[in-house]
């Protein structure tokens, strides 16, 4: 296992400010203001966060996990919005892809390897600790940093990824910031090829799926996934009724990123992925090539910000929020 290398100073992130509320619902009016303070607790191989002294998500890093993930996802007033299997599973809900839980990061062929799926140990590769995740508390706001290794199934280290978290709160609203700064640190360079498997990825309830009920849209204006699959976008977003509250998730590509506006693995089943190494892979234009090389040495970095909130936003309403984080809301 690699050694770790120096911490970089945790990225700070802004609290956004709408002055705009939901349309219909009053659940993110009432739920937590702007002012919750978020905390954490170390666990046993998990790192808990807290909002006003109650659970909003964990950090799981555990060696029986191939890689890190924050689950589960909570909106402020507690509502769980994410699918518990195969962390927590609840009765009738789906089973697939056990690899899908809450936020994660991974991408299906690193150097040829995979870090996306997790087919066994001998098959995939895993994405561990380098040292223990750091985390801090400051002005209402927390922020967790993981150094993580890069390992094939053939047990070699080929690269480092390191992800900082920030959490913070903003009209009733979870702002959940995260970077993810991708190292080719280990003598050789990492070549991120053409696929639709990877990228920034959230997993949340089956309340979430188009066949149920759920509204997929993205930026620019297109609705379900068969029409948002593989689309470039600045943002999309998932909502739907869960225990009687209209709910949603968005996520913002950061306009600082490769490829901006990216391309998305938006799945109808609940699963969504900002990933802008899919080319081909997503329009089926084998004359296009996605794939990326990060050259020896050098290193990679993406940013995306999710919006966790109760009630209801009209496009207009995250377009507005949206504008906000691309003119600074992550500095």
């Amino acid at each position: 296992m690699p050694s770790a290398s120096p911490y970089l100073t945790a990225w700070l992130v802004a609290l956004m400010a709408c002055s705009t509320g939901p349309a219909t619902d009053e659940a993110a009016e009432t739920a937590v203001g702007q002012l919750a303070a978020v905390s954490f607790s170390q666990e046993k191989d998990r790192i808990d966060v807290h909002l006003d002294g109650r659970p909003l998500t964990s950090f799981h890093y555990a060696a029986k996990w191939d890689k890190p993930f924050l689950h589960p996802l909570r909106t402020s007033s507690g509502l769980l919005i994410s699918r518990g299997y195969p962390v927590d599973p609840q009765p009738g809900e789906e089973h697939d892809h056990e690899w899908h839980r809450g936020v994660w990061y991974g991408h299906g062929d690193v150097n040829g390897h995979d870090f996306w799926r997790e087919l066994g140990r001998d098959k995939t590769g895993m994405i561990i600790p380098v040292s223990e995740p750091t985390f801090r508390a400051e002005g209402g706001r927390g922020f967790l940093s993981a150094e993580l290794g890069l390992r094939t199934e053939l047990g070699q280290g080929i690269g480092t990824l390191r992800q900082d978290y920030g959490f913070s709160t903003s009209d009733g609203a979870i702002v959940l910031d995260a970077t993810i700064a991708i190292r080719a640190d280990h003598g050789q360079p990492l070549r991120f090829g053409d696929t639709d498997d990877g990228g920034f990825a959230m997993r949340l309830a089956d309340a979430f799926r188009q066949d149920r009920g759920a509204v997929l849209q993205n930026s620019e204006g297109q609705t379900d996934t068969e029409n948002i699959w593989g689309q470039a976008a600045r943002w999309v977003d998932y909502s739907a009724t869960v225990d009687g509250k209209h709910v949603g998730v968005t996520i913002f590509d950061h306009p600082s990123n490769l490829r901006h506006p990216t391309r998305w693995h938006a799945r109808g089943y609940s699963l969504c992925s900002a990933n802008p190494f899919g080319t081909a892979s997503f329009t089926d234009d084998k004359s296009g090539d996605g794939s990326y090389t990060v050259a020896a040495g050098e290193s990679i970095t993406f940013r995306y910000r999710m919006i966790l909130y109760e009630g209801r936003k009209a496009p207009e309403q995250i377009e507005r929020l949206y504008g906000q984080y691309a003119d600074g809301g992550s500095e």
